[in-house]
């Protein structure tokens, strides 16, 4: 417990009796992981087979509720306790216990998979559910992998072999940071661009772009880029490691089960990258270079339970302004555009294209006070955009 201060007015300072009123709020982010230990649970209760999708069902209709229930919360914490945050290591740990957790789920999710009772019907249904924890985990990962202590960046790609995205680490940090809301970034979405046209560009984008930040690191060392050391050959192989041997544990019929949680986790992840950069465009300065990152090139959205359940991965804008911030202690800023609800709702308008339209390019054109001009537009859609917003413009 910090010793209380007192400043030469003779008032307690802020940063001894601030106290993170979530503080143990953040260990709720473990049920997540438990989603399908839950979801046998409920199979077992009730005898209803709808339950075997319940981590579809928590992620579009549970986490909906709750952030409506519980609303927004826009405080930060104050300056003066950042570094006591930062140095609180429970944050780490109430993130890094997600991971055994998840492999509890998993090696468990594999067993009830494989039993005979189980239709085929229901053995998709829970593979979603265990491709849900997958895809969360990719959030807790990305946590991780932007610490400096190796341990941390390690358990990142231990929870990212479930889904075969052990390269996000490297490309993440390495390339989107670098190229967020920029046209050259596929994991920023344009301005007219759905999600489904988005999808296959950053998927196949974002490996590329790994492969050759890859690449160019190995040659440095005067290595190839087929080395051991490749970022991404290493995650390919632990998730082929990871595969091979639930496969071994549990029968080759595991697998087809393993490649569909594994689509759905990644999916989950691009469609959280397609609503976090929507439309948002760095400008270019005046000797050719885009401008700084700010809170002004990421979408906000301060919804109290997904924020919890997220590891604050919705206060997006500072994190991208500033990378090496711990999620307990992101901030809220006044301009950075703000999302009309939380991830979880944001995901179900993202694959409603016309819902989505109709929600963001609104939005999208007040941040920029009217200028499409400002905008990241997909290349295909300009001149369509440019014509029914460009009178704005002007």
């Amino acid at each position: 417990m910090a010793t209380v201060g007192v400043d030469a007015s003779g008032s307690v300072s802020a940063a001894d009796t601030w106290r993170d009123p979530k503080r143990f709020l953040w260990l709720l982010g473990l049920l997540v992981p438990a989603l399908p230990l839950a979801a046998w649970g409920l199979v077992g209760l009730t005898g209803l087979r709808l339950f075997w999708w319940f981590g579809l069902m928590a992620i579009f209709v549970v986490f909906p509720f709750f952030d409506r229930l519980f609303g927004e919360d826009p405080t930060n914490p104050p300056e003066s306790a950042m570094e006591r945050l930062e140095k609180d290591r429970f944050y780490m740990w109430a993130n890094v216990l997600y991971i055994p957790v998840q492999y509890a789920s998993l090696i468990v999710g594999c067993a009830v998979l494989m039993r005979e009772s189980m239709s085929v019907v229901d053995r998709i249904g829970f593979a979603t559910t265990i491709g849900t924890i997958g895809g969360i985990a990719i959030a807790a990962a990305h946590e991780m992998g932007h610490r400096l202590e190796k341990v941390e960046v390690f358990l990142a790609k231990v929870a990212l072999a479930q889904t075969g995205y052990g390269h996000f680490v490297a490309e993440h940090n390495r390339g989107h940071h670098v190229r967020v809301a920029t046209p050259e970034d596929p994991a920023s979405a344009r301005m007219g661009e759905s999600f489904y046209r988005f999808l296959p560009r950053t998927v196949f984008g974002g490996l590329r772009s790994c492969w050759r930040l890859e690449r160019t690191r190995l040659a440095r060392q005067g290595r190839s880029a087929l080395s051991p050391r490749n970022a991404m050959i290493q995650g390919w192989l632990a998730t082929a490691a990871l595969f091979g041997a639930l496969a071994f544990a549990f029968g080759p019929g595991l697998l087809p089960y393993l490649l569909l949680q594994a689509v759905l986790g990644f999916m989950m992840l691009e469609v959280v990258n397609y609503l976090e950069h929507y439309g948002l465009l760095r400008q270019r300065t005046a000797a050719g270079r885009y401008e700084r990152t700010t809170p002004e090139h990421s979408w906000n959205s301060n919804r109290v339970a997904s924020n919890v359940l997220l590891y604050n991965l919705q206060r997006h804008s500072d994190h991208h302004a500033y990378p090496g911030r711990r999620y307990q202690m992101l901030r809220h800023f006044p301009e950075a555009p703000q999302l009309p609800a939380g991830y979880a709702s944001m995901i179900v308008r993202a694959l409603v294209p016309a819902w989505w339209f109709r929600t963001m390019d609104r939005r999208l054109l007040e941040h920029y006070d009217g200028d499409i001009t400002r905008c990241n537009i997909h290349p295909a859609k300009r001149s369509k955009l440019l014509a029914r917003y460009g009178a704005a413009a002007g």
